[in-house]
Formats: structure tokens, C-alpha cells, sequence
């Protein structure tokens, strides 16, 4: 096999090599059935095995306790944003959002259509540079639910500390940094990720929710949009996304095996200290983009002095070898999206290239 790339796109991101070569071994005749797993009917023991051990594996990886569901959805974190109003947001109620950022927007956007809204924190003061506080979100009386956006891929910043909201539900988009480390599940009625950034390719949605969210929806919803058509039929009410639920289930093999979600956090650390040591150890030559208290560990933001420079650093990192590390087009400037399946060597040289661009520009 040539060389692999230095891959650090937002999403469709990066996977596991061992992820993709056992796919590979798989691809053609799977565990000797004479078929794909592509061509398999969902219906098959095949496909339900797969798709029972995979919502087992997320709730053992992520410690989900008792009374709630995992559901594999289709239709990206974006449909999320109109089903969850649809579902939970009633009239005389009002649904809270957190503004981190373009993400948090969209969710906000698309639940203004459904009912009313309003803004229960926001961190545009600061451009989007730092995460509210806890104490900082407004929680109304009449508030149907508090959504809040834990990773935002554009600006690349973090919740370090999920707020504590009391008896109003809890609901967040984890679509950008599911699994990068634990997390405590009771704290949350909700959460919703799209894989394609964390834990497999494009296409399927991960749903993990009380179990009485997913009960009794809105009888004049449409059938595919009510989350208790999902939940009674265990994510198999029409044809799921199979070949994406088997990537994920390995996937989640692959953490299960690295040691679990407190190892992926030690290993993440460890890789993104090296890129921010490089920006910080800068003198200025990189800028951060986001305050040290809300940084993420899934996706790096950050500057340099000009847009020429900008340009230059672009093309001779492309030339190395280094793919993704133009900024999101709403935003520019640099980006490098260190999610679970980038390997520390690749932020290792990313960490020395951008060293070596410093010594040779600054």
C-alpha cells in the first residue's frame, strides 16, 4: 500500500486503518456467507446481530445507564435539528439554545420554524472564542427543553463542562466529538451525532435517549419523523444505512480494544497538545482561534498573519502530504480535525511541518 495521507477533514473524516483493512478482508464475502454486507437483507440475522451488538458496544463504551435506548437514524445531525422541535417542542413552550457557534445556529434556525425559541446562552461577545459557562444559560420557566451543541467543527471549540439544567430535558449534538472521551449519559435526556466525523462513514445518525423521549410522539407527525416508530422496531422499521452500522460497529470494536473512551481521552490529549504547543510556542506567528478554556480536542482552529501566508502554508502542507487543513468557507483560515481515527503521528508532523513553516516564514 502507498502512503497513507495526513488526513485532518472535518467530516467524511478519517478512519481507522485496521477499521478499513477488516472491512476490506470482509467486503466481498462476509464471515462466509457468500455475500457483502452490503447485499444482505436487513432483515437477516446477519444484519440484526450487527445491529444489536453495535447499539451494545455504544452503551458499554459510553456507560449508558438503565431507561435509556440507542437508535441508528438516517438523515444527519441536520434533520435532528427539525425532528427534535417536532417531537418535543409543544405550543405554550419554548425551546432554549445555546449559541456556540454555526452548528448551534442551524439548530436554532430550524427549530424557529417549528415553534417558539429563544436564546438561553450565546458566546458571540467573544466571536465565538469561548463556551458559556454553566451559570451563564438561561433556563425559563416554560422551557420545553435546553439544546446545546458540545463540539463546534467550524469555530473548534468545546463544552469542558456540561451545565447542569435541573428537571428541564437536556439535549446536545455530540456529532463532532462522540466518544472522544467519557461522558456522563444521566446528565442528558438526549444526544444526537451524525457518524461521519467519529465513528464510521456517512449516513447514519446515532440516537441515545430516555426511553420515555421515545415514546408516544405527536400523533400527527409523519411516520418516519416520530422517534417512537424507531424506538418499537429497534432502528429497523424501513432499510437502514447496513453498510454504515457495520463500519460503526467496528469501530467501536476498535475503541473497545484501545482501552475505552478513558484511553481515546488520554490519547487525544496527547495528540492535540502537540499542535497547540506549536501554535502557542509561536510567538504570534500562529494565532489560536479560540480561548485555552473552550479549545477542542476534535478540531484545531487557528491563523496566521496574512492571507498570503494562509495560501502559502496551504499549499506546501498539501504538497507534504496533509489533506483538510483549509478553515470551514464561512469561516477560513486553518483548521486540522483531530478526531479519534487520526493517528498521533500525524499530528506529530503536523506539529514539525508547521515548526519547520514558522522557520522558514516567520
Amino acid at each position: 500500500m502507498t502512503k497513507r495521507a495526513y488526513n485532518f477533514n472535518a467530516g467524511p473524516a478519517a478512519l481507522p486503518l485496521d477499521v478499513l483493512q477488516q472491512a476490506q478482508a470482509e467486503f466481498v464475502d462476509y464471515r462466509g456467507i457468500g455475500m457483502s454486507i452490503m447485499e444482505i437483507s436487513h432483515r437477516s440475522k446477519e444484519y440484526e446481530q450487527v445491529n444489536d451488538e453495535a447499539q451494545s458496544l455504544m452503551k458499554e463504551l459510553l456507560g449508558v445507564p438503565n431507561g435509556y435506548e440507542v437508535l441508528f437514524l438516517q438523515g444527519g445531525a441536520s434533520t435532528q435539528f427539525a425532528m427534535i422541535p417536532m417531537n418535543y417542542l409543544q405550543q405554550g413552550q419554548a425551546a432554549g439554545y445555546v449559541l456556540t457557534g454555526s452548528w448551534a445556529d442551524k439548530a436554532l434556525k430550524e427549530a424557529k420554524g417549528i415553534g417558539e425559541t429563544y436564546v438561553a446562552g450565546t458566546g458571540e461577545a467573544s466571536g465565538f472564542r469561548r463556551i458559556p459557562a454553566p451559570n451563564e444559560i438561561e433556563v425559563r420557566p416554560n422551557a420545553a427543553y435546553i439544546h446545546i451543541t458540545s463540539n463546534e467543527t467550524i469555530a473548534g471549540s468545546q463544552y469542558a463542562e456540561y451545565p447542569d439544567i435541573g428537571s428541564v430535558p437536556l439535549i446536545a449534538d455530540l456529532s463532532s466529538d462522540i466518544l472522544c472521551r467519557p461522558v456522563d449519559v444521566s446528565k442528558f435526556d438526549f444526544l444526537y451525532a451524525g457518524a461521519q466525523k467519529n465513528l464510521g462513514p456517512s449516513g447514519v445518525t446515532v440516537v441515545i435517549a430516555k426511553e420515555g423521549m421515545l415514546k408516544d410522539s405527536p400523533k400527527g407527525l409523519p411516520t418516519m419523523l416520530r422517534y417512537d416508530t424507531h424506538a418499537k422496531s429497534k432502528s429497523l422499521y424501513n432499510t437502514p444505512p447496513v453498510y454504515s452500522v457495520y463500519i460503526v460497529s467496528l469501530v467501536l470494536k476498535w475503541i473497545k480494544g484501545l482501552g475505552g473512551l478513558e484511553a481515546m481521552e488520554r490519547l487525544n490529549h496527547d495528540k492535540t497538545k502537540l499542535i497547540y504547543d506549536a501554535i502557542d510556542g509561536s510567538g504570534g506567528f500562529f494565532e489560536g482561534l479560540v480561548d485555552p478554556g473552550s479549545r477542542s480536542l476534535m478540531n484545531i482552529t487557528f491563523a496566521l498573519g496574512s492571507d498570503e501566508l494562509e495560501k502559502k502554508f496551504i499549499q506546501e502542507a498539501e504538497a507534504a502530504g496533509f489533506v483538510g487543513l483549509k478553515g470551514h468557507r464561512d469561516v477560513g483560515h486553518m483548521r486540522a480535525s483531530t478526531y479519534n481515527a487520526v493517528p498521533y503521528e500525524s499530528c506529530k508532523a503536523l506539529a514539525e511541518f508547521m515548526q519547520e513553516f514558522q522557520r522558514r516564514n516567520g
